[in-house]
This record gives C-alpha cells, sequence and structure tokens, in this order.
C-alpha cells in the first residue's frame, strides 16, 4: 500500500544519503529521521538528514514534498540543501535550494532574498500541525484563526524544509511552527537565514535546533508576529507544557 512504499521510500532515500555523508565525513555525527543517530556524538558537527519531508504529500503526489540535509555546530545550523518537487503529476519540477554560514542563499543557483512586505495585514503567511492533538497543537489552531483575521492568508503546506524555501524565496512572509525535530529545520534555518530571514523561539529567545518552537519572518514583521505567537507560547509554559530542548544526541555537545 501507499504507507508501505513511503516507508521504504524514506529508509531508502536517508540509507542513500546517510552512506554518502559517512564517506566524506566519517568524524562527524548523523542524526536521520529513520534511523536515528549514528557517527561520533563527539564531533562538534551533526549532519541532520530528513530523506523526504512531507511524507504524506508524496503519497498522494502532491507537490510540496523535499529531500533536506543540513549540518550543525552545536546547536546552529551552518549549511543546508534542500530539493523541493514541485509542479505536480504530468509537470513535475526541481527546485534545489542551498545555503552556508556566509554565503547568499540560491536557488537552482540563482541567488534569493527573503520579501519586503513590512505589515502583517499584506502578508501571506505559513504554519504547520504536528499529528500529536496536544496543548500545542490546539494553541497553534488559534494562532492559524487569529493570523488569518488579519493577513491576506494563511497557508499550511506540511513540509517545514519546503515552507522556510518558500521565505527564504518571498513568496511567503512568515512561518511558525511548535514542535520541529531537527531534521525538519536544520537545512531550511540556514537556507532561510542567509537570504535575510530572522529566526527565533516563538516568545523570542534566541533560536537553536532542538528547540521545540519557531517563529521565522522576514525580518519586517518579526515583532508583529512576536505580538501573538510570544503570549500564546508563554501561556502553553505557565501551563506546565514541554518546550524545552529535545532530540539532542547523547554525548553530543549542543553548546559549542
Amino acid at each position: 500500500g501507499a504507507t508501505d512504499l513511503v516507508t521504504e521510500t524514506d529508509k531508502a532515500a536517508e540509507e542513500a544519503i546517510l552512506a554518502v555523508l559517512r564517506s566524506h565525513f566519517p568524524r562527524h555525527a548523523l542524526l536521520g529521521e529513520e534511523g536515528g543517530v549514528s557517527g561520533d556524538t563527539n564531533s562538534s558537527y551533526l549532519w541532520c538528514v530528513d530523506p523526504l519531508d512531507g511524507t504524506t504529500n508524496f503519497a498522494h503526489s502532491y507537490p510540496a514534498f523535499a529531500v533536506s540535509v543540513g549540518v550543525v555546530r552545536g546547536a546552529t545550523p551552518v549549511a543546508g540543501c534542500v530539493i523541493e518537487f514541485a509542479g505536480g503529476p504530468h509537470a513535475w519540477v526541481t527546485r534545489t535550494f542551498a545555503a552556508h554560514t556566509g554565503r547568499p542563499t540560491t536557488c537552482n543557483g540563482v541567488p534569493v532574498r527573503v520579501s519586503q512586505v513590512s505589515e502583517v495585514r499584506r502578508s501571506l503567511l505559513v504554519t504547520g500541525f504536528g499529528y500529536e492533538h496536544d496543548e500545542a497543537w490546539a494553541a497553534n489552531l488559534e494562532l492559524f484563526k487569529e493570523f488569518t483575521d488579519v493577513a491576506q492568508g494563511v497557508r499550511r503546506l506540511g513540509a517545514a524544509a519546503v515552507d522556510l524555501c518558500h521565505l527564504s524565496m518571498g513568496v511567503v512572509d512568515s512561518y511558525w511552527e511548535y514542535r520541529l525535530k531537527p531534521w525538519d529545520m536544520a537545512a531550511g534555518i540556514v537556507i532561510a537565514q542567509e537570504a535575510g530571514a530572522t529566526i527565533t523561539t516563538m516568545d523570542g529567545r534566541p533560536f537553536s535546533v532542538f528547540e521545540r518552537s519557531m517563529l521565522a519572518s522576514n525580518g519586517h514583521l518579526h515583532q508583529q508576529m512576536l505580538e501573538r505567537t510570544d503570549p500564546k507560547t508563554r501561556g502553553l509554559l505557565s501551563a506546565g507544557v514541554d518546550l524545552s530542548p529535545w532530540f539532542v544526541p547523547e554525548g553530543y555537545d549542543s553548546r559549542v
């Protein structure tokens, strides 16, 4: 069935990617969505691999899925590549986004930048929802409703790496989500940042790839977005919801 096919595709793609990384970076740590942690966790570098971001979209041939590979130093993404599959049946195309610290983000080799939209009421926003219908999911649904009332639109594509790449090229203006995993966003974070994006937690703290909330924007909208995401996130924390860092490999020093 479709689920088995996707599982096989996920695993085969991850194994192929990890084999290449192991051959070129044998002393680095690796974190794959399917296979978990491998390699040397005493390294300062951690490769985060999502072999198929947007699995459900892939299963339905919906054009919003990607392969995402990013490398983190400590807790900070420093390089990444995302291959987005777009267009849909009979018109499939790929867009390759790449960036590393200090170099501009490119899409298919062409530099891209975030938008210049400076008011939420003129913006197109994007968010995502996890599979667990818990307190964070409910809080995000409330944010979805709030932003739908004040922005020109809010989209939910179901692929974090794609969302961050769309932010980097200026087709959306801000993206927020709770409980993403490191492999969901490591590549997309550096791609968005090197295109001019501002990224924090949803309550405005400095961001790390192990955080459980993320707010990314074109910079111009960041404070306006925080005016709504910050109180909601603080409310979750006050209610005892765990938003502490997660998926830090045992033995890996995320403070580097």
